[in-house]
């Protein structure tokens, strides 16, 4: 009796709805060799980091079968998904593609899109976040993207990514050059607050996207995407800087507190206190 062959599973998710372009393109493409679930917000939730709704009930929509739109974050999606909507544990998250790219040390700390694919890798599940570049008229070339990621999906499926590892992956628009290893560079933001007032005389404001500057050198993703390179950045969940740990300022720190922290009179107080209670 032949057993049935079962496609890996691989779950998209994004911050950009689960209507999104992006994902239900890169959706059809991961179909010719994986069984894809899309789990994604109910609306763009764009700049929503690592953020948990935790003061409310989450509400799923099933869209059609293997589709749910999640009223909450990014975060929440990837959690929902793992923890109830999904039949089996997925092989593969991958979060885009993303309307824009997410490039820099700013763009991946404020991202949704990144932020998913990193409570994957948090969920030890291999993880990456895809992003475009849109060209000069605004359009995104979807169809090359998609191609790029199906063949990348394919690789991470065969051979799972060290634990602690999300790839940052952004694509320009064609001609692509080719593929660089990039490290993260920086975007320097000086958005725009724009101050109103609501009918009720209270101000509200809008922080606008404030032009950001690339900046860094040849071997950073911010430079590598604009000459035209495709750029995977390997991210790490640990950010411990384990080099500064005996920086002499933090030894001085420590030194500093612990003698006078507790003082005879704190722990006398303390006692007291704790006499008092009884």
């Amino acid at each position: 009796m032949s057993g049935r062959v079962t496609k890996p599973l691989v779950l998209l998710t994004n911050d950009d709805g689960h209507f999104s372009p992006g994902i239900l393109m890169l959706a059809a493409r991961i179909r010719r060799f994986a069984e894809a679930w899309i789990v994604a917000p109910d609306r763009e939730r764009s700049a929503n980091s690592l953020s948990l709704t935790l003061r409310r009930p989450l509400r799923v929509q099933k869209i059609r079968p293997r589709v749910y739109a999640v009223d909450g974050t990014p975060a929440d999606c990837v959690y929902l998904a793992l923890k109830k909507l999904l039949p089996r544990r997925p092989r593969l998250i991958l979060s885009g593609m993303n309307l824009g790219c997410n490039l820099g040390q700013q763009d991946i700390s404020y991202s949704g899109t990144v932020a998913a694919a990193i409570q994957g890798t948090f969920l030890d599940v291999s993880s990456a976040a895809v992003s475009l570049m849109p060209d000069s008229a605004g359009r995104f070339d979807f169809n090359t993207a998609a191609r790029f990621v199906g063949e990348t999906a394919k690789v991470l499926l065969r051979k799972k990514l060290p634990s602690g590892i999300t790839l940052n992956i952004n694509i320009p628009p064609g001609p692509v050059k080719g593929i660089k290893i990039a490290k993260l560079g920086q975007k320097r933001y000086n958005p725009e607050i724009i101050a109103k007032k609501d009918p009720r005389g209270e101000f509200y404001y809008w922080i606008g996207p404030g032009n950001p500057q690339a900046s860094g050198d040849d071997g950073t993703d911010v430079r590598a995407v604009l000459q035209g390179f495709i750029t995977v950045t390997p991210l790490h969940k640990d950010l411990t800087d384990y080099g500064m740990m005996r920086l002499p300022v933090l030894e001085k720190l420590r030194a500093a507190f612990l003698p006078n922290f507790y003082s005879s009179g704190d722990v006398s107080d303390t006692r007291r206190r704790r006499a008092s209670s009884k």
